[in-house]
Order: C-alpha cells, then sequence, then structure tokens
C-alpha cells in the first residue's frame, strides 16, 4: 500500500530510542528522557546514547577531555568558513564545514571516535560564524568549561549564567534524540551506502535545514514579546482565540497528551525560572493557555509542546532566532551519530520503490 512519506512505514529497528505519542513517552535506550535530562549533563546523556550505558567517572572524564581535545577548528575548515559569503545563512556554513572536514581519514566504518570529533567541534563552528558575521573576533573554546558552557562561552566571550547553562544543558539533552525523523532517516539512508560518517551528517544537516523539520520558534517569540507582561497575559491570549487563531507552541503532531519534552523542561524552568523574568513570564503565559484552550476548545487536550519552551529558553539567554536550529543541530548531532552506529552495525541498503503515475508507451 503507498503510503505517502513513508508515514507509519518501519524502515529499521532500533534501540536507542522509543516515542509513544498518545501516553507522552519519550525514551532512551531504555530510560525516560526526562530523567536523563533532569539528572545528568551533556555528556553523560551522549555517552549514553552512544554506548547504552550511563559512564562510569572514568569514562566520564575521558569522554569529556576528549570533547575538548576535538572543539578547536581545524585550520583548513577555518580558512573555508573565511571565505564564504557573510549572507550565508549559518545551517548552510555548517553543512559546508562538516563537508569540508571529510578527508581520507573518514572512512566505512564510521566510529564513536568520529561521532565524538563532529560533536565537539560543531559549537565552535556555529560560534566562530556567528560573531564573525556580527563583526566580532572569535572566541577560542575554554577548557575549564564543559559541552554547553563553552558553548556559550564562545558565543558571548563572557562566563555564562548558571541558570543559563542548565537550563540550555537541559534543553539540548531532550534534543540529542527522536526517532526516525527525517534527518536522522537521512543520514541512516547515506550510510547504508557504506560512504562515509562526513557525508551522512552533512546529509543531515542538510535536511535539518529545511523549515519543515529544524523550523525556528520566532513565532513563540514573537507572541512572548508581544505580550510582554504577566498582567497583559489573559487579555491578548482571549483575543487571538475570540478571532480563531492558533495560539503558538501548543499542540503537537506526534504528541496526543503532555510533551514529555516540554515537561521536563518545564521542570528545569521552574527550578531556576524565578531568576529570569523571561522564563517566568513564559511559565505565566503557558499556565494561562492551558486554562484558556481548554475552555475554548474543551477535550481537545492542547497542551505545550517543546517548541514553546525552547523559544522560552533560547530567548533567556539572549540567542537571536537564527541560532535556534543550529543549536538544534548540535544537540541531534549525538543522536543522529548512534543512529549511523547503528546503522553500520547491521548494515542493509536502503531502497525503497516508488509507484509510476506517469505514461507508459507501449499502452497506447
Amino acid at each position: 500500500m503507498l503510503q505517502q512519506g513513508l508515514k507509519g512505514v518501519i524502515a529499521a529497528e532500533t534501540a536507542i530510542s522509543f516515542i509513544d505519542g498518545q501516553k507522552g513517552h519519550l525514551v532512551y535506550r531504555g530510560k525516560e528522557a526526562k530523567d536523563i535530562a533532569l539528572n545528568y549533563t551533556f555528556e553523560e546523556a551522549a555517552y549514553f546514547l552512544w554506548y547504552g550505558r550511563i559512564p562510569s567517572n572514568d569514562e566520564k572524564n575521558s569522554l569529556e577531555g576528549k570533547l575538548k581535545q576535538y572543539r578547536t577548528l581545524p585550520q583548513n575548515v577555518e580558512k573555508i568558513i573565511d571565505l564564504l559569503p557573510t549572507d550565508m545563512e549559518l545551517m548552510s556554513v555548517l553543512r559546508t564545514a562538516i563537508s569540508s572536514m571529510g578527508d581520507s581519514s573518514y572512512k566505512w566504518k564510521p566510529t564513536i571516535d568520529e561521532a565524538i570529533q563532529l560533536t565537539a567541534v560543531i559549537p565552535t563552528i556555529i560560534a566562530y560564524w556567528k560573531r564573525k558575521k556580527s563583526g566580532l573576533t572569535p572566541v577560542a573554546p575554554n577548557e575549564n568549561y564543559g559541552h554547553v558552557e563553552n558553548y556559550l562561552y564562545m558565543l558571548t566571550g563572557k562566563q555564562p549564567l548558571e541558570v543559563h547553562v542548565k537550563t540550555l544543558e537541559t534543553y539540548m539533552i531532550l534534543t540529542l534524540e527522536h526517532g526516525m525523523n527525517a534527518s536522522t532517516f537521512s543520514a541512516r539512508v547515506t550510510i547504508s551506502t557504506e560512504s562515509d560518517i562526513i557525508s551522512a551528517i552533512s546529509a543531515a544537516i542538510g535536511t535539518m535545514k529545511g523549515p519543515l523539520h529544524g523550523g525556528a520558534p520566532s513565532d513563540v517569540t514573537k507572541m512572548l514579546n508581544d505580550i510582554g507582561e504577566k498582567d497583559n497575559t489573559e487579555k491578548w491570549l482571549r483575543a487571538k482565540l475570540d478571532n480563531g487563531e492558533r495560539l503558538m507552541g501548543f499542540g503537537h503532531r506526534v504528541y496526543k497528551t503532555k510533551d514529555p519534552r516540554a515537561l521536563a523542561l518545564k521542570e528545569k524552568a521552574l527550578e531556576v525560572g524565578q531568576d529570569d523574568q523571561w522564563l517566568s513570564l513564559a511559565l505565566h503565559v503557558e499556565e494561562t493557555a492551558i486554562r484558556l484552550l481548554e475552555e475554548y476548545k474543551p477535550g481537545r487536550n492542547l497542551y505545550t509542546n517543546v517548541e514553546f519552551f525552547a523559544a522560552a529558553v533560547m530567548r533567556s539567554i539572549n540567542m537571536e532566532d537564527d541560532l535556534f536550529t543550529p543549536t538544534f543541530t548540535a544537540s541531534r548531532i549525538v543522536g543522529w551519530t548512534a543512529h549511523v552506529l547503528e546503522q553500520a552495525d547491521r548494515n542493509v541498503l536502503f531502497r525503497p520503490e516508488s509507484q509510476y503515475i506517469g505514461q507508459l508507451p507501449f499502452l497506447k
């Protein structure tokens, strides 16, 4: 039976993640992603997806050391980035820079060490280009900082606030992996040809770049900006609902109940949000919106999705909209590489069929 876009078609077996959209579960290798995000660091979560176990202290220290070792941009990659047009999109810069890393050392089969290299260098590429485009001097990685803290440091040149590091780290862990989405499928298809990991990740970045996948939280950010103050919230939301307009950041195509990623981000925002005016506003808007949605659309079960809190997190740490999809990429690289490694271990070439709907000369 034809399934446009392969919707509902099972194309591979995986032990990496499981999504139950009806009951609101996102599972990483047998553990709730929410629990991983709230109790472990980015490095520990990445290790867990790659190796299938929570690291010991020695294993964690070893991974942290490798990530720090690979943060610095290779000289040839830096030169290529410097030659790119200044009006080039950040995702296109990222795709080009990663592709330029594909020297003869990257071969079939992919390795975890290659996955670590790519995970380490992507935040550096993002920060390097963002500062260069803004007319600022790029900031070198700081070996004293963890993965997420260093990313914020390279963007700003200042020691990040702990509240910002904790919130962004929670977000990045929750977006490490999300099943056979378009970019993950793209990476698995590419590596299934026995190509190299650079080609697979370049394909995934190109797929993530599309607005139907990577997207941007600009609509949510605009909504929160327009509301501005807690006292304006109910009046503003009621005006939208009275006009039959959609409230951005509520409802999800996969999750028919509460989005588990949004729940975890909310928990972290509640923990640290009293120190941040923007997060505090977002929490108030969410509470008011859910109450009003139940009033206006009873029984629809419209809850906050991860994009709502992603917008709140990005805005609270002063990230501009053009950094959203690249930052999403800086986390999802872990899931992509985990899938690339899994595909390579039990490889079968992806070769689906298509249904021809054109004319046939021998039937005229």
